[in-house]
């Protein structure tokens, strides 16, 4: 009987001791040693990608955001705000308007099949609003314009990023918001237009916060 609680303590030492030594290796030594590289080497991506204005961060590069204004009283979806850039269209979106009033909501597409009537109909009313919203005095906008994800969302709803036809759709329309002129507008798109990866892995794509807050630097509002 002593024997067997002497063994039974003992392996019951030796345990304690494992664990101990394997949640300071695993829990503490490891994640540091980690955390520390990531910092060291890595920091920008470590922290998220963020993005900054003003000395603030206002969201992250890898993550799309709402251009809104103000929900006025009695309206349940807010109206975009048309002196930025659109992003895709998302119900997944947090809003942002190059300011710290981000806000991410959920992630996840409509999980539609494309010939659902909702989804149908959602998608021509997204297309009759970016015509109308994006033609101007001196421009009109036609449905041939109007490119796939503008009025459709990606499969998780936070893409942040456009393509640059559907970026130039919209210089006109910020451009004449911002009291800009048209060719000024379409440099900051092609300047913050980032081609394919290596030069052939993906297509080109323009990055919506990043455009915006560019933007906003060139005009000077909030």
């Amino acid at each position: 009987m002593n024997n067997s609680v002497g063994n039974s303590a003992r392996l019951l030492g030796a345990g304690l001791r494992a664990l101990l030594v394997l949640t300071v290796i695993c829990g503490v030594l490891y994640p540091l040693a980690v955390t520390g590289v990531a910092q060291a080497l890595f920091h920008d991506k470590a922290n998220g990608s963020e993005l900054t204005a003003d000395g603030k961060v206002v969201g992250s590069e890898l993550i799309g955001q709402r251009y809104d204004l103000p929900l006025k009283k009695g309206q349940e979806t807010a109206e975009p705000d048309l002196k930025w850039f659109q992003p895709r269209p998302s119900n997944g979106l947090g809003e942002n308007s190059v300011n710290t009033q981000y806000q991410l909501l959920l992630s996840g597409a409509t999980n539609l099949s494309g010939d659902n009537k909702d989804l149908v109909q959602q998608v021509k009313d997204a297309k009759a609003a970016v015509i109308k919203d994006n033609s101007t005095a001196d421009h009109q906008v036609k449905p041939s314009d109007v490119p796939a994800e503008a009025v459709t969302s990606s499969g998780s709803g936070l893409d942040p990023h456009i393509s640059p036809e559907y970026a130039d759709l919209q210089v006109h329309r910020v451009a004449a918001r911002n009291h800009l002129g048209v060719e000024q507008v379409r440099k900051l798109v092609d300047g913050h237009t980032d081609g394919r990866i290596l030069g052939f892995v993906g297509e080109p794509r323009v990055n919506v916060l990043q455009l915006n807050i560019a933007l906003k630097e060139l005009t000077g509002k909030g």
